[in-house]
């Protein structure tokens, strides 16, 4: 496994660097800090009793604030204080596991004679709630964007599911086949050399699904992204970003392709979606095929196609052509309450199984 890329690193294109608080300085006139409650034990959605400091006050809005089974989001908003801000949380008859905050499980003091409260220390430094989105993702990093692949997987936990997806059927089929998706993009992208190539220029691809916990981004229909950064971080110009939106059985059926100052446009099945570099070269090709699956054609070929290996059912295994022929297959599995995952890879004449265990309240690999 590759090192543990923190969101605001990739964001910010200093990939590599962990999340730090930064050292007290000139006070912000507003600071922002977001953090989780997790419940002992899955329940009936609850809100529980929180006390700040004055001059802090919660976030209101359904963004702001959010109930699940597993836990209980807010956001704390006031003037900044990195060391942290004393915060009391008592949830009456739901004892509580753990507090997070960014990627940390924060120190907790129990109440030797309240068994429902704890007390910790909140660092509030952010320059909005949406900065302290890695507080509500629960990402681990399987590419960095110096390797040509960036790519992150979203572990999505029912028991979590926040803003929409409370609202609507759970979307099991979807959620384990975009990490299947991703998998054998993965292996086409290597492959056909477009990563490496990616990475002698400077570029990237990104690999990346949709996520079911996070209020603050609407992340919805399901879908995923085969993305292209020409420059070394998300914020290069004439970015190239697809959204492969795909139904409960894992089938892609549309593509609404983003191009970074160029707007959104639709591709459907049959319909060449070229993806381009900043100086308007042709950098690969995507088609939806009938049946859910996916054409991928670089332009000195050859030509790859990802299909289901049973029926039109991408939610098991998914078999890739190359040149039209077999060539290998992918699968996954990713155990969300256990942090456990895998991948494998199958054939004719190789296998690759990559199992990794990651923190399942944060994302980040051990």
């Amino acid at each position: 496994m590759q090192n543990h890329v923190s969101r605001r690193a990739v964001l910010a294109g200093a990939a590599g660097l962990a999340v730090t608080v930064p050292a007290a300085g000139p006070a912000l006139a507003t600071a922002y800090a977001g953090f989780r409650v997790v419940r002992q034990k899955a329940g009936l959605p609850s809100v529980p009793e929180i006390t700040l400091p004055a001059g802090y006050t919660l976030m209101t809005g359904t963004q702001y604030q959010a109930a699940s089974r597993a836990e209980y989001l807010c956001f704390v908003q006031g003037e900044a204080d990195p060391a942290g801000i004393r915060v009391s949380v008592r949830w009456p008859d739901v004892p509580v596991k753990d507090v997070i905050a960014g990627e940390r499980h924060l120190a907790l003091e129990r109440d030797p004679d309240d068994r429902f409260r704890v007390t910790f220390t909140l660092p509030v430094y952010r320059a909005s709630a949406t900065a302290d989105s890695p507080t509500v993702q629960v990402w681990s990093y399987l590419g960095q964007p110096a390797s040509g692949l960036y790519w992150h997987v979203e572990h999505n936990d029912p028991d979590r599911a926040a803003g929409v997806w409370p609202t609507v059927a759970w979307p099991s089929g979807e959620v384990i086949a975009v990490q299947s998706w991703m998998a054998a993009t993965r292996e086409v992208l290597v492959d056909s050399g477009l990563v490496a190539e990616a990475q002698r220029r400077s570029h990237f691809f990104a690999l990346m699904g949709f996520e079911t916990n996070n209020p603050l981004h609407p992340d919805n229909p399901p879908h995923w992204h085969m993305s292209y950064y020409p420059g070394p971080t998300m914020g290069a110009a004439k970015a190239t970003v697809p959204h492969y939106w795909v139904d409960a059985l894992g089938r892609t059926f549309y593509n609404g392709q983003d191009v970074q100052g160029g707007g959104r446009t639709p591709y459907r099945v049959d319909q060449p979606a070229p993806i381009y570099d900043a100086e308007g070269a042709l950098v690969i090709t995507t088609t939806i095929r009938a049946g859910g699956g996916l054409d991928l054609d670089p332009p000195n070929g050859p030509a790859y196609s990802i299909i289901a290996a049973v029926g039109q059912d991408f939610t098991g295994r998914l078999k890739i052509l190359k040149g039209g022929r077999p060539w290998r297959s992918v699968a996954t599995r990713d155990n969300v309450r256990q942090g456990k995952a895998r991948m494998d890879v199958r054939g004719t004449d190789f296998h690759s199984r990559t199992d990794y265990t990651y923190d399942p309240l944060t994302g980040i690999t051990r």
